[in-house]
């Protein structure tokens, strides 16, 4: 269930992080105002993704945040070109573990 719920959250944050970059480029970089259909597009995904989940929202919430922080950083690394820091990795890794212990308590809750 962990990789199942990994594998959904990584979408859950492309879909986020698309939505929100998308626009970013249409206010801070002159790209085209076309973006933002894709955009909202992007973050209605995003919000269908967070309801396959089968916690309680606040839950799924908590433990998304984890595989946000992991995915932020990888999105730093790949798209804006910047390297990662030993501190972002491992700020990336006490993220992941934490969304492991919050999702491995799903079944006791």
């Amino acid at each position: 269930m962990l990789l199942k719920t990994l594998g959904l959250f990584m979408a859950t944050a492309v879909a986020e992080i698309v939505g929100c970059y998308l626009p970013y480029l249409w206010l801070r970089k002159d790209a085209s105002a076309w973006l933002l259909l894709p955009a909202a597009l992007s973050l209605a995904l995003f919000v269908w993704l967070l309801t396959l989940h089968p916690a309680a929202s606040g839950r799924v919430y908590a433990a998304y945040g984890g595989v946000y922080v992991a995915s932020a950083l990888l999105w730093l690394r790949w798209v804006d070109g910047i390297k990662l820091s030993p501190l972002d990795w491992t700020g990336a890794a006490i993220s992941l573990l934490g969304m492991a212990i919050i999702v491995s308590g799903w079944k006791a809750a």
